[in-house]
Order: structure tokens, then sequence, then C-alpha cells
């Protein structure tokens, strides 16, 4: 028994000693860079994880000599990969930080109101999500008044585990434990613009979470600014049973006769597309593509789109606001 221990004791260390784990830090405070992105500069790229961890080593990226680190907030950093050091630091946009507005709660009487999401269950009309997409969705502030966002309603779908037995209801789902991130946007000339906000808003999503995943936000104390806001999300990738960030490789190789092509990993949960939207309000964008800027999701910017041919051109979010009286 005891060799049998030893065993596995060796074989887990020299796992962990075949894994080069970094950390950002925020270089005043010390303090960990939650879920920062590191691009490798070719289209693909990982993010950090709660810590600000994230895994590299050049057995798993044996291509890749240059990182470029970045995080909302602070000064992009370039690094060669054959200096990378255990901790890595990056400086804050002081300057940034304190162009974000802060809104003073209002007081009061307010009003509840909704934009009810637009869900379906159709496999074939989804969104395959890959790590480097970004998906938002405009609401406007048609009122004009002080509009707290309360709540979040995400339509998503589960698949089955047995293809067979995918129109039941009773199926048991694939298994999967994916994490999200929300980033809230200003209305720049109707694209998303600077962040609203700085703070972090994280969620995880399973096989076992409902069609509409609720997300309450109301602690966070966004508000929609009167031209509008646009609301974000983005997969982090897929975590552990506790929700911590994994650090799985987010493509994968495919050799071709023309060489080896990378091909982006899909992310379960799937999301569903809709063309029951009358306006066209979603943007799309790849963060580690196209100098990381936005696109509206329209036949003329997509080529080859198998949602855009069926007019599925909205992601249908729903949200949960109050909005105050005026004062």
């Amino acid at each position: 028994m005891y060799q049998l221990a030893l065993k596995i004791s060796v074989f887990f260390l020299c796992f962990n000693c075949s894994f080069a784990q970094i950390q950002i830090v925020d270089s005043e405070t010390k303090y960990p860079v939650s879920y920062a992105t590191i691009s490798f500069g070719n289209g693909n790229g990982v993010f950090a994880d709660d810590d600000g961890r994230f895994t590299f080593t050049e057995k798993l990226y044996h291509d890749i000599d240059t990182l470029y680190i970045s995080s909302l907030g602070y000064t992009e950093l370039k690094i060669v990969t054959n200096q990378l050091p255990k901790t890595i630091n990056l400086s804050p946009l002081t300057e940034q930080l304190q162009e974000v507005i802060v809104q003073a709660k209002p007081t009061g009487k307010f009003k509840v109101e909704k934009v009810k999401p637009v869900a379906h269950q159709d496999y074939f009309k989804c969104w395959l999500p890959t790590i480097e997409s970004e998906i938002a969705v405009f609401f406007p502030n048609e009122k004009k008044r002080p509009t707290q966002l309360t709540k979040l309603y995400l339509p998503i779908k589960t698949e089955a585990s047995n293809w067979s037995e995918r129109k039941k209801s009773t199926a048991k789902k694939r298994p999967f434990s994916t994490l999200f991130k929300v980033n809230f946007y200003e209305n720049n000339n109707g694209f998303p613009g600077d962040v609203v906000t700085y703070e972090k808003v994280i969620f995880r999503v399973t096989e076992k979470s409902e069609n509409i995943f609720e997300l309450d936000i109301t602690d966070k104390d966004v508000f929609i600014p009167k031209n509008g806001i646009f609301v974000a999300i983005q997969i982090l990738g897929y975590t552990d049973k506790e929700g911590k960030l994994l650090p799985n490789k987010k493509y994968q190789e495919v050799k071709t006769r023309k060489g080896i092509v990378k091909v982006s990993t899909t992310f379960r949960p799937l999301l569903p597309f809709t063309s029951e939207i009358p306006k066209q309000q979603t943007f799309i964008k790849r963060i580690f593509l196209n100098n990381n800027e936005w696109i509206r999701y329209v036949k003329k910017n997509i080529a080859r789109s198998k949602l855009l041919a069926e007019g599925l051109n909205n992601y249908g979010m729903g949200i949960k606001t109050h909005v105050y009286q005026k004062q």
C-alpha cells in the first residue's frame, strides 16, 4: 500500500512539474489580476484564472514565442516566452480608471421592468461558443431615467449524452462546467465602446442549469446610460467541480495539405440565436483576432454563417431593470 501511494505521489509530482504556472499581479498592490487575457498574437490565446494564474510550456505551445498580456484597466504587456518569469506585473492605467463614472444609487420609488429573453431548444439554430468569442447585445434606455440593471436572462442549450434521445426532456445531459464573464460597454455611435464598470462579473454554467440562466447583478450597481448599454458575455473555459478554471489547451492542431491548421475548441452550453427580434442588436468580436474590434452580426460582415443564412441574427438575451422616478 505504501509503495502504491508513493508511486501515485511521484506521478502527480511529475505531472505538476511538467506545467509552468505563471501568475499575473498588479504592479502596485501585488494583488492577482483575475481573468487577464493572454494572447499569442496568432489568433489564439488563453485566460488567467481567478488567482491570475495561467499555464504555459514550450511543449504545450511549441510555436509561440511572444505573449501579449492585457486586462481592463491595465497597460498591455508584451513579453517573449523564453524570458517568462514566475510572476508578471501589470501596470494600472490610473487615468483610465479615473474616467469610469461612479453613479450614486437613486433613492425613492422605482418600477420593475423586463425585456423577456427569446429562447428555443433547436440544436441546429445555436451558436457554438469558442474561447475567443464575445457576444454583445444592445439595450436602450428608452425612458432616459436612472435605470439599474438587476438581472440578466441568458438563453442556453444543453445537450443529451445520447444523440438519439436529444428530443426527450428526460434525457441524461452531456456533463460540462463552463466559466463565463460579463462585460458592460457604453454605446459609441451604435457600437460597444468604453467599459461601464471594471468590476468583474463571473458566473458558471453546468448541464444542470435551466434553459434560461438567471444572473442576479443587483449588487454590481450597473446603470444604463441615457444612450443605452451593451451587455456582453464571453467564455473563459471549462472548470473543475469547484469552479476553478482548468488549464486546458483552447484549440486543436489539425494536419492538412497546407500544413497545421489551428481549430478553436467549441465549448458548452450552446447559445440559441433567433430571428424573432425585430431590431438587429447583436454584435460579436474575436478577442484574439481583428485587433479585438466589434462587428455587427449581419450577413455582409460574416461569410459562410449558417445561422445568418437562416435569418438567425440575434442572441435573445433578456434583462430586468429598476427604473427610478424623476427626482
